[in-house]
């Protein structure tokens, strides 16, 4: 049942994510403000792969707050990153260049609004990234980033990168901890059925120090990390 659950999955998402690319380009190229709803209905077509291909049951914890926030998600698998225009109305994501350099979708995240990340390039990156971020302080979109810069396995809790403190000090936005439970079911090539879960903390005020900032979002994304449910 395990194998044709994924195998089902994986045609289906993928050939439909084929399909949503080439859509995308044409928007593009003929209606850019069409993006975003072009994003949230591949989003929308992964859940429900995930909820009725996989058998995994998705359900959101806690509550947002009212105004825009930059949004800190604890990262343990893809879902995630596939999640989130379904999660969010609108979301700027911060990601990793190597996302954008995939031929076709690359450009397509771009023309979103999407900002990467050259990890490799050191303060070089870091001033680019700020430079992207700052037209955002104006609170027009949610922005979600992945402060611990890449995918952890359940259960780890490294320090975060030093880049999300100078976005969070450049914006000057509250900032909400999510936390989701994806690793053991969904990072794997034979994903599991169960419960996942996006849990929401309590929004944390601009203006902090730095030390301060990186202690409390790292605390809380760890201990609103919710364990694997049956």
């Amino acid at each position: 049942m395990i194998a044709l659950r994924n195998v089902a999955f994986y045609l289906a998402f993928y050939a439909g994510s084929v399909v949503m690319v080439l859509a995308s380009m044409t928007v593009r190229a003929l209606a850019p403000r069409k993006l975003p709803a072009m994003a949230r209905t591949w989003s929308k077509m992964h859940h429900w792969c995930v909820r009725h291909l996989l058998g995994i049951t998705i359900v959101e914890v806690g509550e947002r707050p009212d105004t825009i926030a930059l949004y800190a998600l604890k990262h343990e698998a893809f879902f995630e990153a596939i999640a989130l225009p379904a999660i969010f109305q609108d979301p700027v994501v911060i990601a990793k260049q190597e996302l954008f350099d995939i031929p076709g979708w690359g450009g397509i995240a771009k023309a979103y609004g999407a900002i990467p990340v050259a990890r490799g390039e050191g303060a070089k990156a870091l001033r680019s990234m700020l430079r992207a971020v700052k037209p955002l302080a104006d609170g027009s979109r949610p922005i979600a980033i992945f402060p611990e810069g890449t995918r952890v396995p359940h259960g780890e809790r490294p320090k975060l990168q030093a880049g999300f403190a100078a976005i969070y000090k450049v914006l000057g936005l509250p900032v909400v901890p999510v936390a989701v439970n994806s690793g053991p079911l969904y990072q794997r090539r034979w994903k599991r059925s169960g419960r996942l879960e996006i849990r929401f903390g309590e929004a944390i005020q601009p203006g902090l120090p730095r030390d301060e900032i990186e202690a409390r979002v790292r605390d809380a994304i760890n201990a609103l990390n919710p364990p694997l449910g049956d």
